[in-house]
């Protein structure tokens, strides 16, 4: 076989590209099978059809048992049985002119596509029903620049806001970060530079902390900080038991990162003489810088979504307190939760409302952390490589060879000195060295 396989291959190098046609079909013919070109545009005509007949036979055939022959009901049900019968019918009709592996093919592929659209879908409805449902609150600007102290049950959506909600969701998840990123990133680190038992027993204990329960990170700064230590109720309690929640995953997603980092940086650095904590300050830090950008969005994103440790630390209140340390302090995750469960339109639409602010929120955060990040090792901007450029020609030109320039009153020499005559050496031989007798 692997004879037959080097004389197709050595037929089709030898032959001229106007006959390797023929070639392809006599070598074909020698080895038993005829090679047949398979098209990899994915939207053919032909396959449209097929797709698009399959789904209507599909969703027909679907209907027809369900309203008819069978006492099935509901959207669920009737989407997952028109699913399954439309993969089916894709099968067969492709099965009808292709062979198996590319039937095969069309169906994993069709089961694939499906999935990402249907995440699409969720993902789309996740984020624009909180919008479509509170946009009637969103449109007015006292809803950015009142508290709910005047909104009562049946007050319009004119009146009051959620200003104390945002401010109290900005001072805690501030009061997080503040804790949880210098702790969780210098813990990264101590886990990639000083390997050992300890950073292993570290790493398991980050690990198992970042499936703690929300409400028990609440429950322990309620019994630590407000009922031992005497801490009143308020922003900076909250702040607390989100950094609970935060500081392991920011270690776990940082140590990954920083573990991502070319050891032949390293290596080049402890080669130039620098020490260990030197070397992380100022090459592994850099590099993950935008690994690590990354790793705080993730914790941030955990830490500003929860309701229970902030009602536990922090209580609930419609009235603005600006102040972190003392008294009530509500935060958007939780005013939300209190006004869809409200039973009242208006502060259903609130609360609404609130969930779309909270989304608009995360993703300023996110772009903040990004700006800060910058891109990763080795991606430069345009203004970066405009910078580049110049200090290399500033280098060049600093290195270039200056002309010695000619005194005044003597002749620049135009070639090489002509090589000295026979007398003349006979003279500087005879002539005795400086200083001799």
């Amino acid at each position: 076989m692997r004879g037959v396989v080097d004389r197709e291959r050595a037929v089709r190098e030898e032959a001229p590209a106007t006959e390797r046609p023929a070639v392809r079909e006599a070598a074909g013919s020698a080895t038993g099978r005829s090679e047949v070109r398979r098209l990899t545009n994915p939207l053919r005509r032909e396959g449209l059809f097929a797709l698009f007949g399959s789904a209507a036979a599909a969703v027909s055939l679907t209907a027809l048992l369900t309203h008819w022959f069978t006492p099935f009901s509901g959207d669920i049900g009737f989407t997952l049985l028109a699913f399954g019968l439309f993969v089916l019918f894709h099968g067969l009709v492709v099965a009808m002119e292709e062979d198996g592996p590319t039937v095969r093919d069309r169906i994993v592929s069709l089961v694939v596509h499906s999935v990402a659209v249907l995440m699409a879908v969720i993902l789309v409805q996740v984020i624009f029903f909180p919008v479509f449902r509170g946009a009637t609150s969103l449109v007015h600007a006292n809803f950015y620049t009142q508290d709910l102290r005047l909104a009562g049950p049946l007050a319009p959506v004119t009146v009051g806001g959620l200003l104390h909600a945002l401010v109290g969701t900005l001072e805690q998840i501030t009061i997080t970060l503040a804790i949880t990123v210098p702790l969780g990133i210098s813990c990264a680190l101590y886990l990639n530079e000083v390997p050992g038992r300890l950073a292993n027993l570290v790493r398991a204990v980050a690990a198992a902390a970042t499936a703690l329960p929300s409400i028990v990170a609440g429950l322990f700064i309620f019994a630590m900080a407000i009922l031992e230590f005497g801490l009143p109720k308020s922003g900076l309690a909250a702040g607390l038991a989100l950094s609970v929640m935060t500081l392991p995953i920011i270690i776990r997603a940082a140590d990954v990162v920083l573990r991502l980092v070319p050891a032949g940086l390293k290596e080049a650095s402890y080669a130039l003489g620098a020490g260990r904590w030197r070397t992380a300050l100022m090459v592994t830090l850099p590099t993950a810088r935008s690994g690590l950008a990354t790793a705080v969005i993730l914790g941030a994103a955990r830490g500003i979504g929860e309701t229970s440790p902030v009602l536990l630390t922090a209580g609930y209140s419609q009235f603005l307190n600006a102040g972190p340390l003392n008294g009530p302090q509500t935060s958007l995750p939780l005013a939300t939760f209190k006004l869809v469960t409200s039973g009242q339109q208006n502060y259903i639409t609130r609360g609404y409302g609130a969930a779309a602010l909270l989304m608009v929120l995360v993703v300023i955060l996110f772009v903040i952390a990004r700006a800060i990040g910058g891109r990763g090792p080795g991606q430069l901007s345009g203004r970066q490589q405009r910078k580049r450029l110049a200090a290399s020609a500033r280098t060049a030109e600093r290195f270039r060879p200056v002309e010695p320039v000619a005194e005044p009153g003597t002749l620049p020499e135009t070639g090489p000195a002509a090589p000295a005559s026979g007398v003349e050496l006979e003279f500087e031989q005879a002539r005795p060295a400086e200083g001799g007798s």
